[in-house]
């Protein structure tokens, strides 16, 4: 005995497959994935270079303190650091850092560097997406 909604519903080659609803479907959640997902990754990237620029800053910062208690001054520029550099008393030392490194990718200046050599106080900063990056 068959009851209409035991019937299964045959099609020449006895197979199935999805609605145009269902495809709909499953389109617009992926849509709605992809809506929510593009913008965390970008801000995901923002906070790496953002990061970057926080630790390069550290570096430096660091380096031009161990410049300044070699030297008793601190560089009038940052090029001063990737030197060899002979103190008063005739030690050298250095260099300092190998290179300056490059702001993150998007940023378009370099970082800046402001030394006062008569108050031994600097400050190194950089600029980008939206924010600065001042130390110390």
């Amino acid at each position: 005995m068959f009851h209409w909604w035991t019937k299964k519903r045959l099609n020449a080659s006895n197979q199935r497959g999805f609605t145009l609803i269902e495809l709909m479907i499953v389109v617009a959640i992926i849509g709605i994935l992809a809506a929510i997902a593009i913008p965390l990754y970008a801000n995901v990237q923002a906070r790496a270079r953002i990061a970057k620029a926080q630790a390069d800053s550290r570096a430096l910062a660091s380096a031009v303190s161990i410049y300044a208690a070699h030297m008793g001054i601190v560089p009038t520029t940052l090029d001063a650091l990737t030197a060899t550099a002979s103190n008063g008393q005739g030690q050298t030392a250095g260099p300092f850092m190998a290179s300056i490194p490059s702001t993150p990718a998007g940023w378009t200046t370099p970082y800046a560097y402001a030394g006062n050599t008569s108050s031994g106080t600097f400050v190194i900063s950089a600029t980008g997406d939206g924010t600065t990056v001042v130390l110390p």
